[in-house]
């Protein structure tokens, strides 16, 4: 079999985006991981699938699975990576596109100077929503791992994330404290795991450990946690630029009940074939 694909980057997040309305596409979850694998396959963070809408107010089906093979609910980066491939495939020539995702619908806006801004859709702090193990809501939930006590914030942004706040976001345990918290049995379905470092108020730092990925360079979603943790704990004011390794995000959300958006860019950096 052979695929056509886009290989694509939001700020270093990188991604294999296929074409699965014109070509038949049926990814097991091995294929899945030969394509994300960076010395065999083609490489990437995630593959994206591009298909026909099943719902009547979506124009898109935008499906998200992880190196791993598993198929997750929410990529931020990757969203706006989706939103430039319809465009420059010239699927559509909306401005404002809607895609349906295992989360929900995204709305996916392409602005004049070619940014993307993505509604991510309403924050949930719900334990039950994220999911995590507690019995009631709180800004500040804490943990044991490697025999200390972990503090962080909790949210979903159409996947879970835990927030920890540090002092030094270059020396952040993220390899080594990321996977342990990750696989926590305070997360049934696990969780992202984001390190962030407050410059100021609507100015910080991150670094993400991705559930089935590792570290990135960047990530969409966790960027989003971060900020509306930070805003839920009142440390930061919208809108609030997030520097990650690959790059730049801003981010602003209004508060309860509101949802986030998400602004930054999508780059293409090559066509290519692969047989499967």
């Amino acid at each position: 079999m052979k695929i056509n694909f886009t290989k694509m980057h939001g700020l270093g997040n990188d991604f294999v985006v296929i074409d699965a309305i014109h070509q038949n596409i049926e990814l097991t979850p091995e294929q899945l991981q030969f394509l994300s694998d960076r010395h065999f396959g083609v490489g990437c963070d995630q593959i994206l699938l591009v298909e026909s809408p099943r719902l009547p107010d979506a124009d898109f089906r935008y499906r998200i699975f992880n190196a791993n093979g598993k198929e997750v609910g929410q990529c931020g980066n990757g969203a706006r990576c989706f939103a430039k491939f319809i465009r420059d495939k010239q699927f559509s020539d909306k401005n404002i596109i809607r895609a349906e995702t295992l989360s929900g619908t995204l709305v996916l806006i392409t602005n004049s100077d070619e940014t993307i801004s993505v509604n991510m859709g309403i924050p949930q702090f719900e334990p039950n929503c994220i999911p995590l193990l507690a019995e009631t809501r709180k800004t500040s939930y804490t943990l044991e791992a490697d025999k200390q006590t972990i503090h962080f914030g909790a949210v979903s942004v159409g996947n879970p994330h835990a927030v920890l706040l540090v002092d030094d976001i270059d020396n952040a345990r993220v390899q080594t404290l990321g996977p342990r918290l990750m696989q926590h049995p305070h997360f049934p379905e696990q969780a992202n795991i984001g390190f962030m470092k407050i410059d100021n108020q609507q100015s910080i730092r991150l670094r993400v450990y991705e559930r089935g990925t590792g570290e990135t360079l960047a990530c969409g979603s966790g960027a989003c946690a971060a900020v509306a943790v930070g805003i839920d704990q009142q440390r930061l004011v919208t809108p609030v630029s997030v520097n990650l390794p690959g790059g730049n995000l801003t981010i602003d959300w209004k508060g309860e009940a509101e949802p986030v958006m998400m602004t930054g860019t999508a780059t293409t950096v090559y066509e290519g074939i692969i047989t499967l």
